[in-house]
Formats: C-alpha cells, structure tokens, sequence
C-alpha cells in the first residue's frame, strides 16, 4: 500500500465564545472559508509535516518497539476481543510549548480517493472507538519528543475483516481575521485485520450506457459508460478495470482504453466511474462490458487477483442519419422504376390510339371505294 500525504488542517465549524459575527457579510464569509477548508484533504503518514504557513511545527511517528523500528504506520493482525499496546512518538520543531490533543477516529474515502478520518464532531464506531491513548494531551517542550502511548481494545463481537482510522495530534488555533477556530491536525494510520473468515468481493452496480451518434452516415459515434463499484466484503480492495463496447453478435468491439485504479475501497464503501468510449459503430443495438479484477494486498504488501466481475449493459445506436439516406435511394429507386414504367404505359397507349386510328381511316376509304 502507498504512503498517503500527510494530516492536513481541518476546520472547526463553531467560532470562538469570545467572538461574535455582527454582519450577515462577515457571517457567510466565515461560514464560506469553513466549509472549504473542511474540504481539505486529511492524509496519514508517519513522516515529518509542517504546514505551509509553518504553523505545524510538530511532527509525528511510529515508536521503535517490538511491533518495528521503522514503520510507516500502524498495522496490526488481532483477535476478536483482543488487546495491542504501541506508542507513537511527537517531537516538537517550534521555539514554545505545545499543548496536543491526542484521540483516534474511524477512516473514510473521500470523492478524490485519498484516505480521511471523521471530524472529532463525530461518532466513531470502529478504530476510532476501540484506539485508547494513555493520556487525552501531551505536552511537548521546544526541540524535544514525546511518546504517546495507546492501546486497542477490539470487541469481542467484533467482525472479521479490516478496518482503517489513525490516532490523530491535534492543535485548535483561532483565526481572529476570519473569525473561526482551525484544528490543525497530524496522525498516523491505523489498519487492523480481525481474525476470520476474510470475504473479499467488489460488486458493480447501476451499469449504464449513453450513446451520441453522428450526422455522418458513415460515421462513428461516442458512449458514455457510467457504473458504480461497491466493496460489499469486508476486505480493503482496490481493482484492475477494462470497458469495451459491441455491436450484435459481439461484432465491432470497441475498446475504452486504459481505465484508471478505483482508490483502495474500505468494506461498504462506493466509488462512481464514468468511462468514456469513442469510435463507436452504430450497429442498431450496442453492449458495454464492464471486467473488474479485485486486487488483495496482505500485510507484506503483496497484491493478489481475485475472480474477476463481469457485467453488461446495452442501449440502442440506430444509424438515424444512414437509414435516412437509405430510405432516400429506396425512394428514388422505386419512383425510377415507376416512372419507366408509367412511361412505358403511356407508349403503350398511344401506339394502340395510332393503330387504331390507321385501321378506322383504311375502313373508311375502303367503303368509299366501294360506293
């Protein structure tokens, strides 16, 4: 598994007592700034981190023990109503004391893949809840480190299967210019593999296919493959994944191309794709195939692949502007031959009018012959 960035800085979304917003402006500016540093990607990672405008001045690491001298994380294989103990290490960077909270959060990922905890605002039922540090603070003297100790309760109820969430420093600053309190946070990701049966599956769900022709004839057209993966085992998976289209009888196959890697996905976690395919031949009724292969990484980070996932959906690519041009010949053909033959009629009839009138003139004369 690859190392994600470091925890980045998450807003709190209550401002301080001591300050109140008197304007509506002032108010939806504050309201505005929180909602989008909410949005700022929280990663985890044991490496040094200092914040861009340099008021992260603590980093945050794995504590040498029996678990590993240089880890990049916290990995652990337990037993249900099982106990761990580990520590992790903060060392302080800045010239002035630092006052951390210390608590853990359960694990999510966001809409752009990167792993994230929940906000301290919300309930953990998972990591989150069973992490425990010694201490709720740690106070750290400039230029010097700090262990943390903490522990791991599992439930004894607990299921098989992993879960992710880190154990999280966090430092709560006031912005006064903005009037809103920022909690500027780091951690280190915690992964646990309860004992168990381990049922890795991905399944996709809502497959759909769109497809816009063309006003040439002979022309392609474009689809849009949309679907959804969802991890419906209790496994994190990431997955291989090729789109292709066909025309009836599997006839002009269409490949997508290279189809980006889901974001490793958390057990009942959903992740939307949407895949565009180009050069389409309209062959009156088309299928997309969708061939996912789940990828199983164990703790030594060896990736396996699993019973690939192969689902299919089809609309209809009727050739509109082609069957008008055909229906355009078929019509001038038929009216071609309809009017030769209307010509032919009309020739017809007026050679018979001619004999006709050539047989009444030669009666005629013959009886004036005759009288």
């Amino acid at each position: 598994m690859s190392t994600p960035p470091p925890f980045q800085e998450i807003p709190d979304m209550h401002p301080p007592v001591s300050r109140r917003t008197t304007t509506v402006t002032a108010l939806v500016r504050a309201v505005t700034l929180t909602l989008l540093m909410a949005c700022a990607l929280v990663g985890l990672r044991a490496d040094p981190a200092a914040a861009a405008d340099g008021d992260v001045t603590w980093t945050v690491r794995t504590a040498a023990n029996g678990y590993g001298d240089d880890r990049s994380s916290f990995s652990y294989a337990v037993n249900p109503g099982g106990r761990i103990k580990d520590a992790m290490v903060v060392a302080n960077h800045g010239k002035k004391p630092l006052t951390l909270a210390v608590y853990a959060a359960d694990g999510f990922t966001t809409g752009t893949g990167q792993l994230d905890l929940v906000t301290k605002d919300k309930k953990s039922v998972a990591v989150g809840s069973w992490v425990r540090a010694d201490h709720a603070t740690v106070v750290v003297r400039p230029g010097r480190s700090a262990e943390v100790p903490f522990q791991i309760a599992v439930p004894g109820n607990a299921s098989p299967g992993d879960y992710v969430g880190g154990v999280l420093t966090s430092l709560r600053q006031s912005d006064d210019a903005q009037g809103i309190n920022v909690d500027r946070r780091l951690g280190i990701r915690v992964k646990l593999r309860v004992s168990g049966e381990l049922k890795p599956r991905l399944a996709v769900e809502d497959l759909r296919v769109d497809y816009t022709g063309t006003a040439n004839p002979f022309g392609t057209g474009d689809a849009t493959v949309t679907y959804t993966i969802h991890n419906t085992g209790n496994a994190i998976l990431s997955a291989r994944q090729t789109v292709f289209t066909t025309g009836p009888f599997g006839w002009w196959r269409t490949d997508a191309g290279t189809v980006p890697a889901p974001p490793e996905l958390l057990p009942g976690e959903h992740w939307k794709v949407k895949v565009p395919v180009h050069g389409v031949t309209p062959g009156i009724r088309m299928t997309a195939t969708v061939n996912l292969v789940p990828l199983l990484t164990d703790a030594s980070g060896s990736t396996t692949s699993l019973k690939p996932v192969l689902v299919t959906a089809g609309t209809w690519t009727v050739p509109w502007s082609l069957l008008l041009l055909v229906v355009l010949l078929v019509t001038a053909a038929v009216g071609g031959v309809l009017l030769v033959r209307r010509g032919r009629a009309r020739r017809t009839l007026r050679e018979d009018a001619r004999v006709r009138d050539a047989v009444a003139q030669a009666l005629n004369s013959k009886k004036r012959e005759v009288g």
